[in-house]
């Protein structure tokens, strides 16, 4: 099992640069303190380094605003913040190209942000825009007023969003929005794809009728557009029931491999159909999980956030360098190919990423 060593340099060169002395304070403040002094001047330099490798890998689904990328563990600051260097680590197994997803306006605001403050170039860092099913609620107050400022949002920003979503429907979370909520938001949402012609970032959990119902019921809306289920966690029914639409994908995480059936059903996703994700900082494959026999890397990594250590990860907190873990299983289970073309799968789904 082997260690990528040449992120210890980048991330050691990060922080004789100051890179992790930014205070510990509420997102946005946090973001503000990147943008200015060293800490800006070393972001610019971590943004070139992740740019200038050979792509391997793409992660389509990378939550990087959240808190646990800032040191914070529920709510308590356990140390500081290491998003460079979690950038860096990736870009060391060649996955230089990273989708930071959004889940609701805000935090789309505060991926975009993000994206341009580590990334001023444009070359490495990306973001999709839209509303999780369970975040749907947030529609209610005034559903048109939302819609219109996320379009402004997009429209501000066309050579950074790469896709519309997250978006879909999650009936294993109905507690925090009401199916009908759901299913009213969704259909909403999907004018946006027609809009401005960007791809679909799609969530489907245990709603495969209604789901599936919804998309051709609304096939007009987003005809002539493409789109990924992201972080697929069905069954083999469900695949099948979505490789009928030609124009939908299967995104591949952790999450998606953790038992012996989970395996059976990525048998039968044929490549083209396949991306790959790490849905950082969750879905983290594991040593109790059926994929864990197919993985051949692992990194250094410290047992508690407040054992942190420079250049070594923290257990439980996923990262997208584990993306070269998601490949190295579908490679296994499906063939020794399958992870170069999901690279291909990618860049074609999302071309602003070429």
């Amino acid at each position: 099992r082997v260690w990528h060593g040449s992120c210890a340099a980048i991330v050691l060169r990060a922080v004789q640069l100051g890179l992790f002395a930014s205070p510990r304070r509420v997102f946005l403040n946090k973001l503000h303190n990147l943008r200015v002094g060293a800490a800006m001047s070393a972001n610019d330099e971590a943004a070139a380094g992740c740019a200038s490798g050979e792509t391997r890998f793409v992660d389509i689904a990378v939550n990087l605003t959240d808190s646990m990328f800032q040191g914070e563990y529920h709510g308590k600051s356990k140390h500081s913040p290491d998003m460079a260097a979690v950038i860096a680590r990736a870009a060391s197994v060649g996955c230089s190209k990273l989708v930071l997803t959004g889940g609701n306006l805000e935090s789309s605001k505060e991926a975009l942000d993000l994206a341009k403050t580590l990334d001023p170039a444009g070359g490495s860092l990306f973001c999709t825009v839209g509303v999780h099913p369970t975040r749907c609620d947030e529609f209610k107050d005034d559903p048109e007023k939302h819609m219109e400022m996320l379009r402004e949002l997009i429209r501000g920003n066309l050579d950074r969003v790469v896709a519309i979503g997250e978006m879909g429907l999650d009936y294993d979370r109905t507690e925090f929005c009401a199916a009908d909520v759901q299913q009213r938001f969704f259909a909403l949402q999907l004018q946006l794809v027609r809009e401005f012609q960007l791809p679909m970032f799609l969530h489907m959990r245990e709603a495969r009728e209604d789901f599936l119902r919804i998309l051709e019921e609304c096939r007009d809306v987003w005809k002539g557009c493409s789109g990924v289920v992201h972080s697929f966690t069905g069954t083999v029914e469900d695949v099948q029931a979505i490789l009928n639409h030609p124009e939908l994908s299967l995104g591949i995480n952790g999450c998606s491999l953790k038992t012996e059936d989970n395996l059976k059903v990525l048998a039968t996703i044929p490549p083209e159909r396949l991306l790959l994700e790490t849905d950082a900082p969750y879905c983290d494959i594991r040593p109790t999980h059926a994929s864990y026999a197919h993985v051949k890397t692992t990194f250094p990594c410290v047992k508690k956030p407040e054992k942190w250590l420079e250049g070594m990860q923290v257990k439980g907190r996923n990262e997208p360098c584990n993306i070269v873990q998601v490949a190295e299983v579908v490679d296994s289970v499906i063939g020794v190919r399958c992870s170069q073309i999901a690279l291909r799968n990618a860049l074609t789904l999302f071309p602003k990423l070429v």
